[in-house]
């Protein structure tokens, strides 16, 4: 780690970037993020209401069972 030789040569804006190039400037960039937050943009969306249709209450057929076949039964013998 280098030493400081002299401290506040330069005067720092917020959201900026510090460093010394290869020539030994001293450069600044925007950062992408940093400095002071962004407010958000109130947007309100509107509730669009959708209409509600009452539906008639319909009978369901009802199917009919088959009449089920009935097992042989053996008879017992004596």
């Amino acid at each position: 780690m280098g030493k400081v030789i002299v401290k506040k040569v330069v005067k720092r804006k917020p959201g900026y970037l510090y460093y010394v190039d290869g020539n030994g400037n001293v450069c600044e960039a925007k950062m992408s993020r940093g400095g002071k937050k962004k407010k958000k943009k109130a947007t309100k969306k509107k509730a669009v209401k959708k209409k509600v249709v009452k539906k008639k209450a319909v009978k369901k057929k009802v199917a009919k069972k088959k009449p089920s076949k009935k097992k042989a039964t053996k008879k017992k013998r004596r």
